[in-house]
Formats: C-alpha cells, structure tokens, sequence
C-alpha cells in the first residue's frame, strides 16, 4: 500500500512539472542526433527519450498504473524501433514530437508558456530541417552550404531560454494539458510537405538542399496565405470557413466536459446569483475563444449588470427569456460554435431558473409557516381573552358574597394569564408581511407630529435624535415610518444588549423623504449580507424576517430599504423613497 502511495505521488510531482521533462526530452533528442543512427549510443539515447516522452506525454495521466497488456505493448513498440532505428525513424520520432506541440502551442494562453512551445517547436523543425534530412538526402555532394555545426552549438540556447522563461501561474501547467487533434495532424502534414516538398525540388531542379529547402518554404508559405485569405475573405463572401464548419461539429467545441462542470457547479451552489457568476468566470472564460462578457436577469432588484473578463470588438447575444447575457468573442465565432455557446448558456440559465424558483419557494413556505403561527398564537389568545372574561364574570358575582375566594382565584389564575400572554407575545414579535399594494398609502400624518410623538416614545431610550424635518416637510405614510422606525430601533437596542456602550442616531431629512438609523455596534457578517431585504437571515433574537417584511413595505409605498455602511463603528441602514414615485 506503501508503495503504491508512493509511486502515485511520484506521478503527480512529475506531471506537477511537465516544463522540465519537455525540456530533459529535448536535451536527450539532441544527443541522439549528435550520436547517429548507427551508433548504438544513438540508439540508448533514442531508447531513453522514448521512457521521458511516456513521462511527459499529455494523453495518460502520468500516476497511472500500466497492466501486463501495457507492459509488453511499449516492449513490443521500442522492439521494433530498435530494429528499424536509423534516420528515417529519427525524422518520423521528430516529426511527431513537433506536431504534438503544435496541437498544444494553439490552446495555450499564458504568453511565457506559449513562448516555451513555440522555442521547442522550433528546435523540432530545425531539427528535422537542417540536421536530419541532410542525413538521408540520396547524394550528399549536392547538399551545398552546411549549418550542421551551428546547429549543434546553438540549439542548447533554445533549452537555456526554456529554462529560464517565468513560470506561469499556479494552475497554469496543468491547465495546458489540452491537445487538439486536428492542429496536431495539420502540423505533421505542414512538416511531411516541407520535407517531401524538399527532396522532390533537389530530385527535380537538380539545385543544391538549401536552395530547394528555401523554394519549398517560399511554396508552402504562399499556399497558407492563399487558404488564409479562402477561408474569410470579408468582401461579401463567408468564405469556405463557413462551408467547412458543419463538418466539424465537436472539434474545439468540449461539450460533455463542459457539462459535467456545469452539474458540479450546480450541485456545490444553491444561491441562483452566485450559480450564474461562477459559471460566467469559472466556465465560460475558460472557453479558449471567450474573452468576457456582461450579464443580467430579470429578476434582480437593481438594473445594474454583472461583468466578467473583459469586451471586444465580437459580441454575441444569448438572451433567453429572464436572462440577459452578452458573450465576447476573442474573434468572430462560426455558426457552430455560436450554436455550441447558444446550448450550453440555454442549459445554464435553466439552472438558474429553477433555483431562483428553489429560492422563491423556500421563502414562500417560510412565510406560510409565519401565518399558520400566527394563525395558532391568534386561537391561543383568543382562548386567552375567553378565560379572562370568564375569570371576570366570576369576581363580579362572588365579590360580595365570598370575597376570599374571589382573592384566592385571583392570585392562581393570574401569574398563568400573565405567563401565556407573555409567551403569545414573544411569538408575536415577528413583524407582519407586507400589505398588498392595491390598499394605497395608509393613514398619513404630519412628519412633524410624527417626529415629535417618536421621540416621546422612545424617551429615556438613550437614542440621539437629529435633523429634524422642516415644518414643510409636509405629511407621510404612518404605516411605513412607524414599522421601519420601530424595526431598525428594536435592532439597535436589541444590539446594544449584546455590545456594551453601543450608541444609536436616528435622522429624518428636512423634507421627510429619508430615515436613517446608524449604531456604533460591529459590522453585518458577510453571510447575513447575501440575503439581507431578500429572505429570512440568520438571527440571535429573532426569526430574521423583519428586514425582509419592512424592505417589502418600504416597497409598496414607493420606498427602498437599504444598508449604506457596514464598517464596524458605523452601520447605518436608511429607507429613502425611489426616483419617480409618487
């Protein structure tokens, strides 16, 4: 068991630093050449950077256990290139070494890693071009200029820029395991072409490698730039991009990996706003043509839009019903691609839908579960007030007849009058929800009076009253000042008790419209903060629903409730009325 852990953790510090065995491989590949095809030190040193190349190779985890099947399969493949090593198999191993970077170096973003590829890319192809190919050419005579010898002393500058290159960030090398096929292929048939293209010149024109090796690159450098300017043209023509994307509906576009991110992320979040974020930064950026976008939905209390990344000059629209998102594209996506980002947002969005509905329906059954005991504390006093009005019937008849009992009656039955209605009246703190907004504004009231009747209230209270409202300030709903007030006080005191030497300040501005309480008490803690005037929150007095049901009144009336400072020494919440209400 030892040893497995053991050999499993050699596997992860290996993969951990992928850089280093490209770089150890590159090293060794360099000594095979210097050694020959027919030599056997050249073979030893093949037969050696074939045990690095299984140790960085991006296709198996390197921490995985190979069965017996495993085992004789690599013996029987290094068998076989042993027997037909020679500079053919060098340049065939060389090959595709070069073409399994090229399918790395395109999904790379990190510019010091790109550069890394790209350095060991280059070797690759120099390799191949100026070392081995000579080897093989039928006539060496006509080889003319050789640069065996600069390459031999100049490229270990390519291993020594690799080496010292930044290392990206911490998750940046295992983020750049990715190979794409099809860059792969298309590299090992741009390097076969310009071998081939090589050899068919100097067969042909009978001219010297290096002249038929500059004539193939001029070729094959023309050809790209013709099927560059073929794929989009942009004078009016979609150009055979458009017509060659059907054909590739799952190449660049991880689909079932991107679902299965989607499924953990929904199962590990259950807030809707905070689901949607994460899948925006966490997923959609990691799609290597997205560069940011903006998002909102319908259901947000402000019209204030959520950003991610970054813009460019591409956006793509995928709204869909309550949700609004604009995507960034790194440059203009093709049909199925936009198809591919279309799906996957539509399968996010229904995720968030049904938990916003998870969410509404959570509150929902709270609120029910408030009014079904309200329902039961209302039965328990109105059982209450009959047991009174009974206890009274029975003092105003047996006063005068048999006062001592009416004394004794009196005595037992009133702590347990009073011990029921105080329990009623503990249960009964939770404020009420919010009227329906079809009842109007309520009783209004001078905000003056009203000032004045507050101060009285809470006289002796130790609250410092300040601005008070101008005489003209006019009138005001009494409904909604009266819970908000009492709300944000009960609060406050109910915080001092908890926090020795806790000040309270209530303001009301000269024309009415705002109200602010503050307290010199510690700050909200963040998680009470994410459903503050949303839901229920956590509560040390309470059930936690009062600011959810005065933020809600507030709202009826044309109002907002609202925290305007969290910072310890300073939390102040204000209700101020809404631009454009009446």
């Amino acid at each position: 068991m030892s040893q497995g852990r053991a050999l499993r953790r050699l596997g992860r510090y290996l993969r951990a630093r992928q850089p280093w065995m490209l770089v150890a491989l590159l090293l060794v590949l360099h000594l095979t050449l210097l050694a020959g095809a027919e030599s056997p030190v050249g073979l030893m040193f093949w037969l050696v950077d074939v045990g690095l190349f299984i140790l960085w190779q991006p296709f198996v985890q390197t921490e995985r256990r190979l069965n017996v099947g495993n085992l004789l399969l690599i013996a029987v493949a290094l068998a076989v290139g042993a027997w037909l090593f020679s500079w053919w198999l060098l340049i065939a191993w060389t090959t595709i070494l070069a073409s399994l970077l090229g399918g790395r170096v395109m999904l790379v973003e990190h510019r010091p890693t790109r550069v890394f590829y790209l350095l060991a890319f280059a070797y690759l192809v120099a390799a191949v071009l100026i070392w081995l190919v000579p080897k093989v050419v039928p006539a060496p005579n006509v080889i003319g200029l050789s640069l065996g010898t600069e390459f031999t002393w100049l490229a270990p500058g390519f291993f020594l820029l690799m080496w010292v290159l930044p290392r990206p960030q911490a998750n940046g090398w295992r983020g750049h395991g990715a190979f794409d096929l099809f860059y792969a292929l298309f590299v090992f048939l741009l390097v076969a072409v310009m071998v081939l293209g090589t050899l068919a010149f100097m067969l042909l024109e009978r001219t010297g490698y290096f002249d038929a090796l500059l004539r193939t690159l001029l070729s094959v450098a023309l050809l790209l730039l013709l099927v560059a300017w073929a794929w989009n043209p942009r004078p009016g023509f979609g150009g055979v991009g458009i017509l060659f994307s059907r054909h590739l509906l799952t190449i660049g576009g991880p689909f079932s990996g991107w679902l299965r991110r989607l499924m953990a992320c929904a199962e590990r979040e259950d807030d809707p706003d905070r689901f949607f974020k994460q899948i925006c930064e966490h997923l959609l950026l990691d799609l290597p043509w997205v560069v940011g976008g903006v998002w909102n939905t319908s259901f947000h209390l402000s019209a204030d839009v959520s950003h991610f990344g970054h813009s460019s000059p591409f956006p793509n629209d995928f709204s869909d019903h309550s949700l609004s998102l604009t995507i960034f594209s790194r440059h203009p996506l093709s049909p199925i691609f936009i198809w591919h980002l279309r799906l996957l947002t539509k399968l996010a969005n229904e995720y968030y839908l049904a938990k916003w509905r998870a969410r509404e329906l959570q509150r929902s059954s709270y609120l029910q579960a408030v009014h079904e005991t309200g329902a039961r504390l209302t039965h328990d006093v109105k059982n209450l007030l009959q047991s009174l009005d009974s206890l009274c019937f029975l003092v105003q008849e047996e006063s005068g007849s048999n006062p001592a009992r009416v004394r004794q009656l009196v005595e037992r039955q009133l702590p347990q009058f009073a011990e029921r209605l105080r329990s009623a009246l503990m249960k009964l703190e939770l404020p009420v929800e919010a009227r329906d907004r079809g009842q109007g504004g309520g009783e209004a009231m001078d905000a003056v009076a009203w000032w004045e009747f507050l101060q009285q209230r809470y006289a002796g209270q130790a609250i410092r009253f300040e601005s008070s409202p101008f005489p003209e300030a006019g009138v005001i709903p009494r409904a909604l000042y009266d819970a908000v007030a009492e709300n944000l006080l009960h609060n406050a005191l109910a915080k001092r008790q908890r926090e020795a030497g806790l000040a309270i300040s209530i303001a009301l501005s000269p024309d009415a419209t705002v109200l602010q309480v503050c307290d010199t008490g510690s700050a909200v803690r963040e998680d009470v903060l994410d459903g503050l005037f949303r839901g229920p929150v956590p509560s040390d007095t309470g059930f936690g629903i009062g600011l959810f049901n005065t933020a809600k009144l507030a709202e009826a009336f044309g109002y907002q409730l609202h925290l305007v400072s969290n910072q310890s020494g300073r939390v102040c919440f204000e209700m101020s009325k809404r631009e454009g209400a009446g």
